[in-house]
C-alpha cells in the first residue's frame, strides 16, 4: 500500500506488524520471492510484533483477518482497527485475506494479489478520511 499512497501523492507512514510475528525475523522465502517478482525488495525487512505502543501511535490499522482485528483491539485499537476486506466494502467470507505463511509459492502469489487489489480502494478511503479529519496519516 505504500506504493498506492505514493501514487496519489499522499504522505503516509505505512508500517507492517504481526500479531504472531517473531521480532526481527526476516521475510519468509515465499514472501521474499513473490515480492521480488513484483519489484519489491524484502531483503532488509524484519518482522515487528504488534504492540500496545504501536497501536497507540497509529491512526488507522488494517488487518488481514478478523482474528487480527480482535488482537489489535485487545491492545487498544478499538475504533481505528479494520479488516482490510471490510474496510473496502467486502462482506461475508470475502473479507479475510488468507495467511500464506508455510504455504507454497502459489499461495503467496494469491495473497499478494488479494492485497494488491484491495490497496487502491483502501488508500482512497484513508485519504478521504484524512480530508474529513478522521485520522492522521499512519
Amino acid at each position: 500500500m505504500r506504493r498506492e499512497f505514493e501514487h496519489v501523492g499522499f504522505a503516509a507512514q505505512v508500517r507492517s506488524a504481526g500479531t504472531g510475528a517473531w521480532d526481527g525475523a526476516s521475510a519468509s522465502e515465499g514472501a521474499y520471492l513473490v515480492a521480488l517478482e513484483n519489484g519489491l525488495d524484502l531483503s532488509q525487512h524484519r518482522a515487528t510484533p504488534l504492540t500496545r505502543e504501536l497501536v497507540r501511535d497509529t491512526d488507522v490499522i488494517l488487518t488481514m483477518a478478523r482474528r487480527h482485528r480482535t488482537r489489535a483491539e485487545e491492545l487498544g485499537g478499538q475504533g481505528k482497527t479494520f479488516v482490510l476486506g471490510e474496510f473496502i466494502g467486502r462482506e461475508g467470507d470475502d473479507v479475510d485475506v488468507a495467511d500464506p505463511f508455510g504455504g507454497n509459492i502459489d499461495i503467496y502469489r494469491t495473497t499478494y494479489g488479494e492485497i494488491e487489489k484491495m490497496g487502491k480502494p483502501a488508500v482512497e478511503k484513508i485519504v478521504a478520511m484524512q480530508a474529513k479529519g478522521q485520522g492522521k496519516s499512519d
